[in-house]
């Protein structure tokens, strides 16, 4: 057994000793107070294996480098950066959740407290008057009204013998640390959230200035038809069709302005700003593609914050089995009180006057029926659901990185695609309207071409900012040391974590 509390004892055996205790009962106490604190009944932790996939075995050095990495700042927009500081700074979320961190600790520091002596202080004057009668009119000598005046020192401490409080100070700092995962994983979500949100406005934009493009051209199209319709060089067939084109490439406008400014309104709350507009910098086709390599070690997992906290809160729920265990044994507790009781207020500090008193409590249960053992079943289902959820919240990671790593794949294969079907319409669309004004086919071959070049270009759109959004969601789903590079942009550092064999504040 490890003598593990004596430092905390010195200080409550100086005490007794000047207080005059007999030194039979100081050797008893002192005997108590070394086996206090150095029994646990909760199981002993251990990590759990979990099995990583094979498809991640990498090279671990340039994905380190690559997960600690400011991320937002390789797309080249110095716009998107000052966004992202400003989100870190103002977000509402990140205030939330660091103040949720200082609450845990102070938790912490209160749980913990209960390891030590307690020692407080009192002092109290009072004043009774008695009736005339009985005792006080036989005997003139007790003067009446009296007063009494007392001034003492107290000291109280539970024994931790089986470390129950030890365990549940465990389990606190655990729910703690938890806590701050919480809060990096909101920083995580927050950085993500903007840059895709950022970039997928940047895709509207593009989207809204292809359109506005498209029903210029198809505008222009309808006066030069109409003007030779009138001079009897077309159709009114043709004429009808043109317009019909320019009114459909019409309706497309307004529900692209719409889900911008939704977009801006959202991203404005990000920002900790009122709904408004959001300044632009480089537009989507000019934005550079972060590098990501084509895979992650399962080790740079372990930093991701939602199973760092699936890790604590199991560190708890074992910590609480112990708490639970020692209630089947008895508590034991110290009290003791040093002060002067005086009937005058100037005498209170003279010898005389001093007293004292020590005393010691054993409370232990008999029967309970089921309340303690029922205290420990819910410790250790909690303890196996939260080991269940830790593996759960593994396995998502897992398959959290393998979806954003075939996305971003099957994405950029995508994009190469489209990107030739749009060059593909192009030349399709300019060489129908040549033969159209040659004479050679029907205004119907150009309307066909030009309705499948405007939704493809649409798409084009749409894809350049999932392509780049791939990106964003594979440092999202590797989590890493880029998290706590944010963490600095916002303003508040995390509190100290104390660790727990560390001396606690006097207050």
């Amino acid at each position: 057994m490890t003598l593990c509390v004596i430092p905390k004892c010195l200080a409550v055996a100086s005490l007794l000793s000047r207080w005059r205790v007999p030194s039979w009962r100081l050797l008893v106490v002192s005997a108590l107070m070394v086996t206090a604190g150095c029994t646990t009944l909760a199981p002993e932790y251990e990590r759990p294996n979990v099995l990583a996939p094979e498809a991640y075995r990498f090279e671990p050095a340039e994905v380190e480098a690559t997960a600690n990495t400011a991320w937002w700042q390789q797309f080249g927009d110095p716009v998107l950066e000052e966004l992202i500081a400003t989100a870190l700074l103002n977000n509402y979320d990140v205030q939330i959740a660091a103040a949720n961190v200082e609450q845990a600790l102070g938790i912490v520091t209160q749980t913990r407290s209960a390891l030590y002596p307690q020692l407080g202080y009192g002092i109290s004057g009072e004043e009774v008057r008695s009736p005339d009668t009985g005792l006080t009119a036989l005997i003139p000598n007790i003067p009446n009204p009296q007063d009494t005046y007392q001034a003492f020192l107290s000291a109280s401490w539970e024994l931790d013998l089986w470390g129950r409080i030890r365990n549940l100070s465990t389990a606190a700092q655990a729910n703690m640390l938890a806590t701050d995962e919480v809060r990096r994983g909101v920083i995580l979500t927050l950085v993500s959230s903007v840059a895709n949100s950022y970039i997928t406005l940047r895709g509207l934009d593009e989207q809204l200035a292809v359109s506005r493009r498209t029903l210029a051209a198809y505008g222009e199209s309808v006066r030069l038809y109409e003007l030779q319709f009138k001079y009897g060089q077309t159709s009114q067939m043709t004429v009808a069709q043109a317009k019909s084109q320019y009114e459909t490439a019409a309706t497309q406008i307004p529900q692209i302005e719409s889900d911008i400014a939704q977009l801006e309104n959202a991203l404005s709350v990000l920002l900790g700003r009122n709904p408004g507009p959001i300044p632009r910098g480089k537009p989507i086709s000019a934005l550079l593609t972060p590098a990501v390599p084509a895979g992650l070690p399962s080790e740079l997992l372990e930093r991701r914050p939602d199973l760092l906290q699936a890790e604590q809160a199991l560190i708890a729920a074992n910590a609480q089995i112990g708490a639970a265990r020692a209630l089947y044994f008895p508590t034991i507790s110290l009290t003791s009180a040093f002060g002067s009781t005086s009937s005058s207020l100037s005498d209170l500090f003279e010898g005389s006057t001093r007293s004292w008193n020590y005393a010691g409590q054993v409370i232990g249960p008999i029967f309970t029926f089921g309340a303690v053992s029922g205290q420990v079943a819910q410790a250790e289902a909690a303890q196996r659901a939260a080991l269940a959820s830790y593996r759960l919240a593994v396995q998502n990671a897992f398959a959290d990185v393998d979806n954003a790593l075939v996305a971003k794949q099957k994405i950029a294969q995508q994009l190469q695609a489209q990107q030739r079907l749009v060059l593909a319409l192009s030349d399709y669309q300019r060489l129908a309207r040549l033969q159209y004004d040659g004479g050679y086919v029907p205004y119907s071959t150009v309307l066909q071409a030009e309705q499948n070049l405007f939704p493809a270009e649409l798409a084009l759109a749409a894809l350049r900012a999932s392509a780049l959004t791939s990106s964003t969601n594979i440092y999202k789903a590797m989590g890493g040391g880029w998290i706590d590079k944010a963490g600095k942009l916002t303003g508040r550092a995390p509190p100290a974590i104390a660790e727990a064999d560390g001396p606690p504040p006097l207050f």
